[in-house]
């Protein structure tokens, strides 16, 4: 099954042997990911792929790839040569191995998503989400099991990725559920269809909205944009669409399109 190959990928390796680095290959095979956030806000992914570089040997936490608006970087191998251990999950913690068998360090890719300052939310997130879809396809993986923040894995220290997905107005419930969209959308594979609630009615938008083709999401294809006053009718909503601003309510309407319900009155 073929995968649409949306971005590219950019490898810049961190220097082995090294404390960040050790060049030791994944030989469990890869069972799952982890989803970080950088707790960095404002910096690229090259500024803390740099960072890492040039700290390689102070500190041993690392992660394999980094995500920001405008590039993917791997600084560990994980898809652009055979992958390899990095150190992002802390080893005498036991969710991972309750969860999938095994040590994250020793089975799982870190994916570190860059946030805040001047790095674009809306582009940031489409990529991370594509990645992590592109992961679970690489190594054939359930998207809809093998993603897991690393909050949920280190509760009573980590906060990531939910803090970077907040600088988004998203969730990490929301993040999980779009993994699965996008993996279905690059396989070609029909995307899971949120269960309508048979109410019809109308709306006036109160600003300019967007028409979101298929799916009550801000990552689906903008069908239309319509100023604010508009009429619109829609046949249905749902409930459990993107959350946005804690509102996870959108409309659909005849056509099939969907609009948020925040952006109407």
């Amino acid at each position: 099954m073929a995968f649409q190959e949306k971005y590219r990928i950019a490898s810049q390796y961190l220097t082995k042997p090294s404390k960040r680095r050790s060049g030791r290959l994944i030989t469990a095979g890869v069972k799952f990911l982890v989803a970080h956030d950088t707790g960095n806000p404002g910096a690229s992914a090259q500024a803390n792929v740099r960072y890492y570089e040039n700290s390689r040997n102070d500190m041993s936490a690392s992660a394999h790839i980094f995500v920001d608006d405008r590039t993917i970087v791997e600084c560990i191998p994980a898809l652009t040569a055979p992958p390899e251990k990095a150190w992002h999950v802390l080893y005498n913690l036991n969710t991972d191995n309750l969860l999938y068998g095994h040590d994250a360090n020793d089975a799982a890719i870190g994916v570190e998503y860059c946030y805040g300052g001047d790095i674009d939310a809306d582009e940031a997130y489409r990529r991370y989400i594509w990645v992590l879809a592109f992961l679970c396809h690489r190594f054939q993986l359930d998207p809809a099991k093998s993603v897991v923040g690393h909050f949920f894995l280190d509760p009573k220290r980590k906060t990531d990725p939910v803090t970077g997905l907040a600088h988004s107005r998203r969730t990490y419930e929301q993040l999980l559920r779009d993994v699965v969209t996008e993996y279905a959308a690059c396989t070609g594979a029909p995307p899971p269809v949120p269960q309508p609630q048979g109410h019809a009615g109308t709306a006036k938008a109160t600003t300019r909205i967007n028409l979101r083709k298929g799916a009550p999401r801000r990552t689906a294809d903008v069908a239309a944009v319509v100023p604010a006053g508009t009429e619109l009718a829609y046949v249905d909503w749902v409930e459990d669409g993107e959350s946005v601003n804690g509102n996870s309510r959108w409309y659909r309407d005849a056509d099939g399109n969907f609009f948020w319900s925040g952006g109407v009155a």
